[in-house]
């Protein structure tokens, strides 16, 4: 058989594949503006054009739609380079204000066009789809839409010259979705989605970044996540909207996508559970007068972490509202120790993670002014102080002042605050704030502790069996918890306990069987009328009516001895082991005579 050569290398010939399939998987770049592997071959931007050796003829062929024949291909000759430099002159004088046009010609050398430059309406006074100072007319988003996402919302009118792309009758589309797809396969960014319909397209913020960037309909949850497995969110998946796309399909090599699976729930016996539901972050809008909705300039210390780490948005560049800031204030107890809220707790974390965030921008950023206002500082843990001493003698300013707004002042931000040393109000100019935000009970708490039957402090967080003595058990044996359910901590705290909580469920597992406390209640049936009013009030579901002796009983392995069943008899049928009425009448008689003597 005949072989293929490209650019000197050998290899097969391949009818079914296209050179520039091949050449790319050689390491050859060809360069090209319309190749998508999930629209067939069409040519239309000619910029992939190579020379085509067979038989002693050459020719110039575009290689997208070039099978792999037995012959030679030059891919950068000089009829090659000659006839790439023609066409991006044209493309040039066609679209010169598309800047991959403008930066492909630099490549070749080329700083201007001798052609005309075509003379279009400005986009404000033109009816077109598209900015058609930057259109080059390949049809990609044409055919996107109608052959890809099945809608044909857009088409072509006209000939030549004075051929452009359109909406029917010109006016805004009533099939359109707003999906995007026409503006993502575009080449030169001329698509104006504004101009095809009233809709706006919906947003997918990447919950990872704190919504700070926009993640595609299939994405991977977090860069740990186990297993690292992409996800489809069926609401923006316009393949769940028409049947149609499939274009992840297309690019998957071992055909993993399964648009059929689906979220199921399972059943699973257990002997213990360790609930370990989390926290919530403090939602900063409810702070008005922090302007936290108002600027895109006032962040919150989880979107901060998320804009300085390596991994985030910015590449872990300081860049906010398209600049890096030099000022930077930091306010403390956001959502935290305030009444007004009714968020009367420390949430624990925010001192560290300010003062940690701190010295980063210091580290990033040497001569910027950081400043941190707080009520408190509280570094209690491990070498937490000692590094609050390093990070004050890195030059960030910490301030004992309560922020009381934020404002809008020339090119940034003003904080007005009071300064509880000196007792008067101070006013910051600053180019960025972030808010310290709090931490709160998790979304689930209210309901997770009704489904397991657990108690609630008056903050809203779970409740231990004892704070001291029993910090990860609950008053329902068998079920423990661990880290921000239980109430605000920091990681080091978080781990321990987790820790102590597995240990902890791992006892009866291994014993094979529960210690019940011998305190609970029991049913004096000749005094039970049968009323079931202890049934509503047990929070354990301990008590159980009996159909044929119309009395309640009690099941002793749920009963937790609370008392609340006893409380609420009517007519004292109920009592409490070891703490019967006879026995406390007989402690006070014992206590009188003693006291008495």
């Amino acid at each position: 058989m005949d072989k293929l050569i490209i650019d000197g290398i050998e290899v097969e010939p391949d009818p079914t594949r296209t050179v520039l399939e091949i050449a790319t998987g050689l390491g050859i770049e060809i360069p090209t503006l319309c190749s998508y592997a999930f629209l067939s071959p069409y040519g239309s931007c000619r910029i992939c054009v190579v020379e085509s050796i067979w038989k002693g003829k050459s020719s110039l062929q575009t290689a997208c739609t070039l099978p792999a024949w037995e012959g030679e291909i030059k891919t950068n000759s000089e009829m090659v380079v000659r006839a790439r430099k023609l066409l991006l002159e044209l493309y040039l004088a066609r679209a010169p204000e598309s800047e991959v046009i403008r930066k492909m010609a630099e490549s070749y050398d080329i700083q201007s066009t001798r052609m005309k430059v075509r003379d279009v309406k400005s986009r404000e006074t033109s009816t077109s789809l598209v900015d058609e100072n930057k259109c080059i007319e390949c049809g990609l988003c044409v055919r996107v839409c109608r052959d890809v996402m099945k809608i044909s919302a857009i088409g072509f009118e006209g000939r030549g010259n004075k051929r452009r792309v359109c909406t029917p009758f010109n006016a805004p589309s009533e099939v359109c979705v707003a999906c995007g797809a026409c503006a993502e396969v575009c080449p030169t960014g001329a698509i104006v989605i504004d101009n095809i319909t009233d809709l706006k397209p919906i947003p997918s913020p990447s919950q990872f970044n704190m919504g700070l960037e926009q993640r595609p309909a299939i994405y991977i949850p977090f860069p740990q996540a186990v297993p690292k497995i992409p996800v489809i969110d069926e609401a923006s998946c316009m393949y769940f909207f028409n049947q149609a796309c499939k274009v992840c399909e297309t690019y998957c090599g071992p055909d993993a996508i399964q648009y059929e699976s689906k979220e199921k729930k399972i059943e699973v016996d257990v002997g213990t559970i360790i609930v370990a539901t989390g926290f919530e972050p403090f939602d900063a809008s409810r702070k008005p007068e922090l302007a936290y909705a108002n600027y895109p300039n006032v962040i919150t210390g989880l979107e901060f972490e998320r804009v300085i780490a390596a991994s985030g948005p910015t590449g872990g560049k300081l860049i906010i509202d398209g600049k890096e800031p030099k000022r930077v204030v930091f306010i403390q107890c956001v959502g935290s120790r305030d009444k007004n809220l009714g968020n009367e707790w420390c949430s624990r974390v925010c001192c560290m993670y300010a003062i940690k965030q701190a010295h980063l921008i210091k580290e990033k950023i040497p001569d910027s002014h950081v400043t941190v206002l707080y009520m408190d500082l509280r570094c209690f843990g491990k070498g937490f102080e000692e590094f609050y001493d390093r990070v004050r003698a890195e030059g960030v300013i910490f301030r004992r002042a309560i922020g009381s707004e934020i404002y809008r002042k020339g090119d940034g931000l003003a904080v007005r605050c009071e300064d509880t040393f000196l007792g008067q109000t101070v006013e910051l100019e600053t180019d960025l704030v972030v808010l310290s935000a709090g931490l709160e009970p998790g979304s689930g708490s209210e309901a997770t502790a009704k489904l397991l039957k657990l108690s609630r402090t008056t903050d809203g967080f779970l409740m231990e069996a004892h704070p001291k003595l029993r910090p990860v058990d609950t008053a329902t044996d068998g079920i423990y918890l661990a880290g921000c359910c239980q109430g605000p901590k920091d990681i080091p705290d978080t781990v321990a306990q987790a820790k102590a909580a597995a240990a902890s469920a791992i006892i009866p597992m291994a014993r094979g069987k529960v210690f019940v406390e011998p305190i609970g209640a029991q049913v004096d049936e000749d005094l039970c009328c049968g009323c079931r009013v202890c049934e509503t009030m047990c929070a354990y579901q301990a008590t159980v009516f009996d159909e044929e002796k119309g009395v309640m009983t009690v099941n002793a392995a749920l009963c937790k001895g609370c008392g609340s069943c006893g409380g609420a008899c009517p007519t004292g049928a109920i009592t409490i082991q070891h703490y019967t009425d006879a026995q406390i009448f007989a402690q006070l008689e014992s206590l009188s005579e003693l006291i008495g003597g």
